[in-house]
């Protein structure tokens, strides 16, 4: 995800997730008044701060508003970006909700926002206020944000305060409430450590340093992933938490390396499956077979009789037939329906995790789509293939480097826009390189194309040119490149793959000269420009659309432009005055919007109710089942514009854009323009693999009415309209020009 609110989001729900590391030692000690101060830090006991590269975080003891010290973050470069401080309670409570209250103030705030954050780990509750668009100049003012707490899913309690672009705030004075008492004088859940909580026997590893493959153990490792995974997901002691399946994978697997047939496999498998416990028969047992279930489980090889003999085939029958799990100590679902893979161990002080551990890598996420991907149907090659074309390259992965890189090219291979490899990941961004040319270039017409520059790059701009096509990077084709470096970029289809490459891998490089190739009106031409650290200006993405506040106008008294990335709720009313005269209305939706707009501003365009989207969910009890929902409409809000509506889309329009944009296109006076959007549309489930390597996929499908899947293909389009080499050397943004020529016809 390339788009600014996006990547705030995931920096947020992904920051400091090992809470109890850096968290307060107990529930009295919550230093929300910042008096306690760490003189090794500086900073207040309990409380830490995001990557520093462009803000400044500080003590502060002149701006207070409450006792002696106060803390501040300040930009300290022109790169758009986010600072934050956090704090992390490990403990759970009993109670429904959570209230953080904090007094802000702000100083030249813009190009962004300010405000605190607040995550419940373990739920899917956060807010980052956000919404609330607080920016500019402002005094002291007390702000709140409450979150629903479930005490059976809760870990931790994660919060803070932030700063999303340019300017600075202070704060102070923070509170945190459980069912409106005190944090200090909230009632402590009591915790019921489980067995698998217990077994702790391979934290550090698996022992298993090195594997010697051949066929046949090929066959037994793909096997015992296969069947690891079921068991992790099917059978009712694992479900209650008697079994810690990291542990039991890695007792069983040197006996089933040392299995030198199938039927010795088999007899493995089978002995260490029964000592996890019989399954009782159960009456009520039945599988779903509404006719809204899409993709059934598939069980690989597990019930083909290919490979495991009848004896054990027969037990993993029964353990499928008659099991009835509600809840899980592995899955659960949100309220939503997207699946949360808890208990799952990141071991993250092992950088560069032994062979066993590298193959619970791949045998975790192979599981997880095997049964909670909604669109591994649509992945475009058959999953069970997977385990046997990676399985060597796991275990042969030589560096953290590489195995880095082979569970980025595993992430990859799902096809899905929110998979990736998220946190900043220090290998990744090592091997991607420090440094980047200072301009912006994309793909146009598929050719790497020059598209911008930074605000203080004169002197690159007396070598290269917008509309420059690069053809050569540091001697290699772009073709070539491409071709390198397309198995590890993370997509759901080519056209998005090529919006992330330039600035993931084409223009980076841990040498800071660059040589570029460039054609320029028929000529070749080769040009050497320094390039700048990416710590210090950023990733610039070709695509990103630079629109000043209130991001809504009048292009000429005909015409209203609106911008989602800066729209707010509270602006509808000004927006319903300003275009009350309109004949239409331009979205761009070239972006990711700022707050969610589909029942909002969506039945403010809206001419008549009519569905627009439906969804599918996962199941706990049956894995690889997905169920239909109800379709989901809009209703107009009585005083609905009457002109015509045109959204423009494109690589850039991903997830909830994609989203609102289905919302929007239910109203038929609204027309979709533009090019292939990301193509990754639904809530997201996050997850945890060895080595501490954070990703995400799509975790509920995303249907329009019709059941036309929106993941890989994007948003349904009335009107291709993509721009063209010409149309950047003229400046001109040729599908805004389409979306205003339809509106006048």
């Amino acid at each position: 995800m390339k788009n600014f609110p996006v990547l705030l989001c995931l920096f947020i729900s992904f920051l400091f997730s090992c809470g109890k590391s850096i968290g307060q030692n107990s529930q009295d000690e919550f230093n929300g008044d910042f008096e306690r101060i760490n003189y090794v830090s500086k900073y207040p006991v309990g409380w830490m701060h995001s990557d520093g590269k462009n803000y400044k975080f500080a003590l502060d003891s002149s701006t207070v508003q409450h006792g002696k010290y106060a803390l501040s973050i300040a930009s300290t470069t022109d790169t758009v970006g986010f600072g934050a401080f956090t704090f992390a309670i490990p403990k759970t409570f009993e109670g429904s909700e959570v209230e953080l209250r904090g007094y802000l103030k702000t100083e030249g705030v813009n190009g962004g926002f300010a405000g605190f954050w607040l995550r419940i780990d373990g739920t899917s509750a956060f807010d980052n206020m956000q919404g609330q668009n607080i920016h500019g100049t402002t005094d002291w003012k007390q702000y709140s944000i409450k979150l629903p707490y479930n005490s059976q899913k809760a870990i931790n309690i994660v919060g803070g305060a932030l700063l999303a672009g340019k300017g600075k705030i202070w704060f102070d004075n923070i509170e945190l409430f459980v069912d409106g008492k005190p944090i200090e004088n909230a009632v402590p859940k009591k915790v019921i450590r489980l067995k698998a909580d217990m077994d702790t026997a391979f934290i550090r590893g698996s022992g298993i340093n090195a594997i010697v493959l051949d066929p046949q153990v090929i066959i037994n490792l793909k096997l015992l992933g296969q069947v690891w995974g079921f068991l992790k997901y099917h059978h009712p002691e694992i479900a209650k938490g008697n079994y810690n399946m990291d542990a039991e994978l890695f007792r069983v697997m040197p006996d089933v390396i040392k299995a030198r047939s199938n039927n010795e496999l088999s007899k493995v498998l089978e002995q260490w499956t029964d000592k996890l416990g019989k399954v009782n028969a159960c009456d009520n047992c039945k599988p779903n077979t509404d006719s809204k279930v899409k993709p059934i489980a598939n069980y690989g090889n597990i019930f083909d009789h290919s490979v495991l003999n009848k004896s054990f085939t027969d037990k993993l029958q029964t353990i499928l037939d008659n099991h009835k799990i509600t809840e899980s100590y592995y899955i659960g679902m949100t309220g939503i329906g997207n699946p949360i893979f808890d208990h799952e161990s990141g071991y993250y002080n092992i950088k560069y995790p032994d062979a066993g551990c590298r193959l619970l890598c791949l045998f975790k996420y192979w599981n997880m789509v095997q049964y909670f991907f909604p669109y591994k149907h649509l992945i475009g090659k058959d999953w069970n293939q997977t385990l046997p074309e990676f399985i060597p390259q796991f275990v042969n992965d030589k560096n953290s480097t590489e195995y880095i890189l082979t569970t980025l090219k595993l992430i990859s291979s799902i096809h899905d826009t929110h998979a990736n490899i998220w946190s900043g990941n220090a290998e990744l961004e090592a091997y991607r390189g420090k440094y980047r040319p200072s301009f912006k270039a994309g793909f146009v017409e598929n050719k790497l194309v020059i598209t911008g520059f930074e605000s203080d790059s004169v002197a690159v701009k007396e070598s290269f040119k917008i509309g420059d096509v690069i053809t050569k990077i540091n001697g290699v084709t772009v073709e070539e490149l491409i071709r390198k470096y397309l198995p590890i970029t993370a997509a759901s289809n080519y056209t998005t793959q090529l919006r992330d490459m330039p600035y993931n891998y084409l223009l980076r490089s841990n040498n800071p000269h660059f040589e570029i190739t460039i054609k320029r009106r028929g000529n070749i031409l080769n040009a050497a420009i320094e390039g700048k650290l990416v710590s210090k200006i950023g990733l610039m993405n070709a695509g990103n659309i630079s629109v000043k506040d209130p991001g809504y106008y009048l292009i000429n008294e005909n015409i209203g432009y609106l911008y989602p990335a800066k729209y707010h709720d509270a602006n509808l009313p000004a927006i319903r005055e300003m275009f009350k005269n309109t004949k239409g209305i331009i979205i761009d939706m070239r972006c990711y919007p700022s707050e969610f707009m589909p029942f909002t501003f969506g039945a403010y365009i809206k001419s008549g109710s009519t569905p627009f989207v439906k969804f599918t969910n996962g199941s706990i009890n049956q894995p690889g089942l997905f169920v239909e929902t109800p379709k989901l409409d809009i209703k107009p809000d009585g005083n609905s514009y009457k002109g015509k509506v045109i959204v423009i889309v494109n690589e850039q329009s991903q997830s909830e854009a994609e989203y609102t944009t289905m919302a929007f296109q239910s109203s038929p006076h609204v027309k979709v323009i533009g090019s292939t959007t990301a193509g990754a549309d639904g809530n997201v489930s996050r997850i945890i693999l060895p080595g501490g390597i954070s990703t995400l996929f799509s975790g509920i499908g995303i249907l329009y009415p019709d059941g036309t899947q929106t993941q890989r293909k994007g948003v349904k389009i009335d009107i291709v309209v993509k721009p063209t080499i010409k149309g950047i050397k003229a400046g001109i943004d040729e599908p805004l020009e389409k979306a205003k020529a339809l509106i006048m016809e």
